[in-house]
């Protein structure tokens, strides 16, 4: 029953557990149609199954998913990834973001690019932007600028710092607004930190050797408890590890 459904929030799911949308209000004041299902989840009528192995989130009102720890990265539009160019055709860029296919993006998909004002892209390059199409019928687009033509903060980046791969899990963990795993990895260096919704995480410090403990010390403290992980933090600022 959708009952069950909510009471399963925060709790783990497997692939094969089915709940159907048949509570009415005032029991619950989420209307059946109005519910959005996300990665790991899969609508069929009136019923919702789950698809993935993980643990059932919520975000207020009406949005629904599983939160796992996988590797492979499904483009979904409006997220945004680092990718690497790994070539070019003609005005179009080739991108990989990690999933099944490269994706494109135009040479005009940054902030102040024309046709006589080029943006300096080359391949090998980290771009950090965000998904325009993302869908299992076309190829993946990106686009380096928002809604109102600005960077905001994305486009060409990367020079002189480390770029690696996390699991999906971790990744939402570091983009969540109230993320204590952030705070405590910021406070132990002055760094850089950009994370892509793919999986790839790219830090730079001030030396070649903290940039490498804290690349470190963000892969170990992902399966760390909270007080395990501020031990391990503790020992670092301390000189100890």
């Amino acid at each position: 029953m959708f009952a069950s459904f909510i009471d399963k929030i925060g709790e783990a799911v497997v692939p094969g557990d089915v709940f159907t949308l048949d509570l009415p209000p005032p029991e619950s004041n989420i209307k059946p149609e109005k519910l959005i299902c996300g990665p790991g989840l899969r609508r069929d009528g009136e019923n919702v199954s789950v698809c993935k192995c993980g643990i059932l989130r919520h975000k207020p009102p009406n949005v629904f998913w599983i939160d796992s720890q996988q590797k492979r990265y499904v483009p979904v539009k409006g997220e945004t990834v680092i990718g690497i160019v790994t070539n070019k055709s003609g005005d179009i860029f080739k991108v990989d973001v990690g999933g099944s296919e490269a994706a494109s993006l135009s040479y005009l998909a940054f902030e102040g690019a024309t046709k006589r004002n080029r943006p300096n892209v080359q391949v090998g390059d980290l771009v950090f932007g965000q998904f325009l199409i993302a869908n299992k019928d076309m190829e993946p687009e990106l686009v380096c600028i928002d809604s109102c033509g600005r960077a905001n903060g994305m486009g060409v980046f990367g020079e002189g710092g480390l770029l690696f791969t996390v699991s999906l899990g971790l990744v939402r963990r570091l983009l969540s607004p109230q993320s204590d795993l952030v705070k405590e990895f910021s406070s132990l260096f002055p760094c850089e930190l950009v994370v892509g919704m793919n999986g790839r995480v790219w830090v730079k410090a001030h030396s070649t050797q903290h940039t490498l403990i804290l690349a470190n010390l963000l892969q170990s403290a992902e399966h760390m408890t909270s007080k395990q992980r501020q031990q391990l933090f503790k020992r670092v600022a301390d000189g100890t590890f």
